[in-house]
């Protein structure tokens, strides 16, 4: 069977031919062919000229009866190819515009696909309108509580932009209004700050200083040190304000001020911060907070002190004992707070004093410079020494009167004037720490006077008479005998010998061993004037004058309530002789 199928179709291969056509109806035919007999194949071909030439005949019968149709089909099928003609080119041409239409149609699916989601995005804020508004309002809404002082509000608005910050911080709206909040939040900050510069009361200070905690911008060594430099500058807006015209009016109204207000930044700081930790580390540990606090009080202190100091250089007149007064009630009165400075004011006053005091001495000696070099010797001012001619005033009994003797010589009287007018400028405060300063100062103007006295001697010699010779010799004992002891005295008054004792630690009876504390060396000042003093009798004790008997000098000067003279004795060619 299969080498039949395969003969069989081997012959259908063969009449087919290479360009026969193919189909159902030609392998029908062929399968009838293999069916006939010999004979019948044999008439075949007659027959299939028979049924050709019928089939011709039908088709030209067909053809003349209906030749029309067959024209009119032959122009439809000429329309209809260049139809389709025409419509293959216009595929062509839709081909090649299929991708740009592709292309645009990808676009308008996703701008569809945008504005349905930004539609979606309105419908939402349209939605939620209110809450959106409510946010995007913070900031203004934060400047206004800062602007107005609300500042509780301000801190609840900052702390729900945090959150938002945390939450949200990729949206670019958000991050806008997180940074308008920190810039109210800034000048949050400076108004709080510049509150601190002003007259604050100490609850308003603790509110502040809660603002400045809770905005969690600033360290507490760094809120400390803004809370001192904000007060300071407050409190040097103060100072600046005092008029400096007069010296005693500004280091006044600047001690009033230095008491009052830095007492109270004193107070206000110590109820806002606790300084527990010791102002001195352990080794190798850092400073401690307390150490700002410490390090600026000591600032302040040095600041007053060098205004004290400079205004006490400009001069305050006979004040300075009410100066000092004042001082040392603001010493003591800042002891309450642990800043006790009154041991520092000790030596700018004792300088002030003694600068005042020496500055006086020189004038003084000056002052007889000029009058010995115009000063002549004559018998008539004896009268005002004796005792027939003016009435002299006795002694009352507490004070301390100065030798009449010296109205008879006007240069002598006017040196103890000047002396006299720089010991109660000195009286007015006189700290036992000068008595050595205070000596060697008169020492070194006492040794200058004698100079004067031998350069008049040796000038005026050659040109003594015998009564002019006596009056200055009378000078000479005048000076060595009355002044010296009375300057003595006077410094006995100054400086006690039992007060002196009681500073050193040692009993009235050794004061000797440390020198000539608040005493004159009358000896030393006695050897130049030697030559011209009388020849003595004899070798006789010295005058209780010269060498002061602590107890009994003492027991004789006068109280601090007595030790202010009458200054209504009147000398002439000079001042008035002021009494100790």
């Amino acid at each position: 069977m299969a080498a039949a199928a395969a003969e069989e179709a081997r012959l259908l291969a063969w009449l087919r031919g290479p360009a026969a056509p193919g189909g159902p109806e030609l392998a029908a035919y062929v399968s009838e062919l293999a069916a006939l007999g010999l004979a019948e194949l044999g008439r075949e071909p007659a027959r299939l000229a028979a049924e050709r030439a019928r089939v011709g005949a039908e088709t030209r019968r067909l053809a003349f009866e209906h030749y029309r149709a067959f024209i009119r089909s032959a122009e439809c099928t000429g329309r209809a190819g260049r139809g389709f003609g025409g419509i293959e080119s216009r595929l062509g041409s839709l081909l090649e515009r299929l991708p740009a239409l592709q292309d645009a149609c990808r676009t308008f699916m996703r701008d569809a696909e945008a504005i349905a989601c930004s539609r979606r995005m309105n419908s939402l804020t349209l939605n939620r309108h209110t809450e959106i508004l409510e946010i995007l309002e913070i900031p203004q809404l934060m400047d206004t509580c800062v602007r107005n002082g609300y500042y509780e509000e301000a801190l609840e608005l900052t702390a729900y932009v945090r959150r938002l910050e945390r939450k949200h911080s990729s949206i670019p709206v958000i991050q806008g209004i997180v940074e308008e909040v920190r810039q109210s939040a800034q000048l949050m900050l400076n108004q709080l700050i510049q509150q601190l510069r002003t007259n604050i009361p100490l609850p308003a200070c603790l509110r502040v200083i809660g603002f400045l905690r809770r905005m969690d911008v600033l360290t507490e060594a760094e809120l400390r040190v803004k809370f001192l430099q904000a007060r300071d500058a407050w409190l040097r807006s103060i100072q600046a304000s005092i008029p400096d015209h007069d010296p005693y009016v500004h280091i006044t109204k600047t001690i009033e001020a230095c008491r009052v207000h830095l007492f109270d930044i004193i107070t206000q700081y110590r109820a806002i911060f606790s300084d527990e930790e010791p102002l001195v580390p352990a080794e190798g540990a850092a400073p401690g907070e307390g150490a700002i606090f410490h390090g600026w009080v000591l600032q302040k202190v040095s600041e007053f002190l060098r205004t004290l100091q400079r205004d006490l250089d400009r001069g305050v007149g006979g004040r300075l004992d009410s100066l000092l007064g004042q001082c040392m009630y603001f010493g003591l009165s800042f002891s309450r707070v642990g800043v006790d400075f009154r041991g520092q004011l000790a030596p700018l006053f004792q300088r002030v004093a003694a600068d005042a005091f020496r500055k006086a001495v020189e004038e003084a000696v000056e002052k007889f410079r000029e009058e010995m070099n115009s000063y002549t010797l004559i018998s008539a001012p004896a009268v005002l020494g004796g005792s027939a001619g003016v009435p002299v005033p006795t002694a009352q009994p507490g004070t301390l009167q100065p030798p009449m003797v010296l109205l008879d010589f006007p240069p002598l009287a006017c040196f103890l004037n000047g002396l006299l007018v720089a010991f109660n400028d000195l009286r007015l405060c006189c700290p036992i720490a000068l008595a050595q300063d205070i000596t060697a100062c008169l020492d070194s103007a006492l040794g200058e006077v004698t100079k004067i006295i031998l350069a008049f001697h040796r000038a005026e010699e050659a040109a003594f008479s015998g009564r002019e010779q006596e009056l200055f010799t009378q000078f000479c004992t005048a000076f060595l005998e009355d002044l010296l002891p009375y300057l003595n005295r006077c410094l006995q008054v100054l400086f006690p010998p039992a007060q002196i004792a009681q500073a050193l630690g040692v009993p009235p009876t050794q004061l000797q061993r440390f020198g000539r504390l608040g005493r004159i060396d009358v000896a030393a000042l006695r050897e130049p004037l030697a030559f011209l003093l009388p020849p003595a009798p004899g070798e006789e004790d010295p005058s209780p004058e010269t060498l002061p008997d602590p107890e009994g000098e003492h027991a004789a000067v006068p109280t601090e309530s007595a030790e202010r003279p009458s200054r209504d004795v009147a000398v002439p060619g000079g001042d008035a002789v002021a009494t100790g």
